[in-house]
């Protein structure tokens, strides 16, 4: 069996079917898995080669907290920085959490990066006043299983916006690119089981190391 090298070009379905023997649909359906993986990349006009490096993946139907879910994936990562301060909240924050501009709020700051050194993404976490977080908690533990065991804050959904952004002076000084790179901006607004808002965060995702992928099915057309 031959073995491709990270970036090495693969062979074209029709090849590889012929080769095993098998149909090019099914050919086709193993490479989406594999790029879905984050195991090769298609480009068109070249093909389809081996990745560089594997990228993390997560999906869009399903959140916890990005400790958790890499765990469950078998990734190792570990806190590269952990800041926590009070500030004042501005005025998208203040109307989230329904609060005044005096009020301050807990903000926590996190690299999360990879036992070789490697960051892989940056997060803001804001949260409401009510919860009484403080910089002396835990917060090595994944996020939301810290709030349930913690403060009884039980987490239960979410609204996201994802944009495309330049990674900018200061964030990439911490992701270790340049101002110009290109990262993914999520934001996420969290409420807890009875709807009172929870948590705002804003996480930078390199995009070289990060994917989000989307699975939607076909609505039934009438």
């Amino acid at each position: 069996m031959e073995v491709y090298k990270k970036g090495a070009l693969l062979p074209k379905e029709v090849d590889l079917a012929n080769l095993w023997g098998v149909s090019r649909n099914t050919i086709r359906q193993a490479t989406n898995k594999l790029e879905h993986e984050g195991l090769i990349v298609r480009k068109k006009g070249v093909g389809t080669r081996v990745a560089e490096k594997k990228s993390l993946v997560t999906g869009l139907d399903h959140w916890y907290s990005f400790t958790r879910e890499m765990q469950e994936k078998g990734i190792n990562v570990i806190n590269q920085l952990l800041k926590t301060e009070e500030i004042q909240p501005n005025e998208e924050i203040c109307n989230f959490f329904s609060i005044t501009p005096d009020k301050k709020i807990f903000k926590l700051s996190k690299l999360k990066g990879e036992n070789s050194g490697d960051p892989i993404v940056y997060f803001e976490s804001y949260f409401h006043p009510r919860i009484g977080i403080n910089k002396n908690d835990d917060f090595d533990m994944p996020l939301y299983s810290m709030l349930q065991d913690h403060f009884g804050v039980i987490v239960d959904r979410s609204r996201e916006n994802i944009s495309a952004c330049h990674a900018g002076a200061v964030i990439g000084k911490k992701l270790k690119v340049p101002a110009t790179f290109p990262l993914l901006k999520r934001e996420r607004f969290v409420y807890d089981i009875n709807g009172k808002p929870v948590e705002y965060n804003v996480g930078y995702y390199r995009s070289d190391k990060f994917t989000y992928t989307i699975d939607i099915n076909k609505s039934t057309e009438s």
